[in-house]
């Protein structure tokens, strides 16, 4: 059985075979990866089912009455993708075809007859009958499909709906397909700019962990996109001290990435080395403040902590900052060190952040965190919270590095089957 040699013969005798191309096109265009592709299988499947002499498509986008843009010619030798190379589709003013777009309407015309001087005169010589398939867009005849015979009455009237509908479906699939690919191109432009940013980023984070005499330190660093606003720090000091730096700017992705990039310049054009917490938070959110972020009412939670070794002390000092659990080895007692809490970098700008200092005895081991590790949910929502790390931080593990993969561990487990909507950061050290 053939299938019937053209869309308005209404008799139900070929239904099987017109079923059955149908199937064949509509799996066809599935595995389409482009609009281009996708008109050329459904102009080979219309031409099964409904041969005409000639097919135009003609568009207003961007276009005022009566300009028009011829898209599409069957005539032309070489096809134009109208979609990448708009520039080279000529654009006709008024006529019959530019009537029948900014008409808005389905027309069949029987018995064609065109002005010589019509610009339409080149595409329709010699025509008799004439469909004008009109496609919306919010409710606009933005293109429309023109369709024409060299016999007089053929197209039956009863019949346009069908094809008007038919015709309008792959349109719309179509421009669909058009968009998707435009959101796609755009995303993977962002990707590549936020991939990139986030190599800038890792480029800014120290290299190695520093080794100090008497202090083992491991680190693990994840951002919940490319890139992300946790910032940790190291700063060899004199007489074998280091600062430790945590931070976490407000937000996610470029924005926040931008302000860690922007404290760390601020914390690495510091004339003198950061001796003191409390005065290099001051001097870090005095700066920040002054020009960064009121206008964007941004801002930045941060710890600074200095360990010497030497002199078994713990100095700190805290901007908002989630504060990190100190547990002695000596007696399994777990300190948290929350006793120089003051406002986040960036918010006031004449805040002034005062310190604190502990003993840091042989053994005795520190946890930081942000707080994309202690906000983390599970799947059935319960957050992650500091009791886990107080748990592995009571087994007091022999290394830092140990210590910071049982957490590790414990928060994978806990956080199984779920994605990071922060950024994560832990730094271990441990008094050796």
């Amino acid at each position: 059985m053939t299938v019937a040699p053209d869309f308005f013969d209404t008799e139900p005798r070929n239904w099987r075979a017109r079923l059955a191309l149908s199937v064949e096109v509509m799996r066809e265009l599935s595995r389409a990866t482009d609009p281009q592709e996708m008109y050329a299988v459904f102009a080979r499947y219309m031409e099964q089912l409904f041969p005409v002499s000639r097919y135009m498509t003609i568009s207003r986008r961007n276009l005022r009455h009566p300009d028009y843009r011829v898209a599409r010619f069957s005539e032309w030798e070489t096809p134009v993708n109208p979609w990448k190379e708009s520039h080279r589709l000529p654009i006709r003013h008024g006529g019959l075809l530019a009537e029948l777009l900014y008409g808005d309407l389905p027309r069949v015309i029987d018995g064609l007859a065109l002005d010589a001087d019509d610009p339409a005169a080149e595409y329709l010589a010699g025509q008799r009958s004439l469909l004008a398939v009109p496609h919306y867009d919010n409710g606009i005849a933005q293109t429309m499909l023109i369709v024409t015979r060299d016999d007089v009455e053929t197209f039956p009237r009863e019949r346009v709906a069908d094809l008007v509908m038919l015709s309008n479906l792959f349109a719309r699939a179509t421009q669909t397909f058009v968009l998707s690919g435009a959101v796609k191109e755009a995303f993977d432009g962002l990707d590549y700019e936020l991939r990139s940013i986030a190599e800038i980023q890792r480029s800014l984070l120290p290299a190695e962990k520093p080794r100090v005499p008497g202090l083992d330190v491991a680190v693990h660093y994840q951002t919940a996109k490319r890139a992300g606003g946790d910032y940790y720090d190291f700063f060899p000091l004199s007489n074998d001290r280091l600062g430790v730096l945590i931070a976490d700017a407000s937000g996610h992705g470029a924005p926040a990435a931008v302000l860690m990039a922007v404290a760390h310049s601020i914390a690495h054009t510091r004339p003198e080395p950061p001796q003191r917490p409390g005065e290099f938070l001051t001097y870090m959110n005095a700066h920040l403040t002054r020009r960064y972020t009121r206008p964007t009412g941004s801002f930045m939670t941060a710890f600074y902590a200095v360990f010497d070794p030497a002199n078994g002390t713990l100095s700190y000092a805290s901007a908002g900052h989630n504060p990190p659990r100190l547990l002695r080895a000596a007696d399994g007692f777990k300190m948290v060190l929350n006793r120089a809490q003051k406002l986040p970098l960036g918010i006031k700008q004449d805040e002034v952040y005062l310190e604190q200092t502990v003993p840091l005895l042989p053994g005795d081991q520190v946890v930081f965190f942000t707080d994309g590790v202690i906000e983390a949910v599970n799947t059935d929502g319960d957050v992650f919270g500091t009791a886990h790390i107080d748990e592995e931080l009571a087994t007091c593990l022999p290394t830092a590095g140990a210590l910071l993969k049982a957490i590790l561990a414990s928060h994978g487990l806990f956080t199984a089957g779920t994605s990071a909507a922060d950024d994560r950061t832990l730094v271990v050290v441990k008094r050796t």
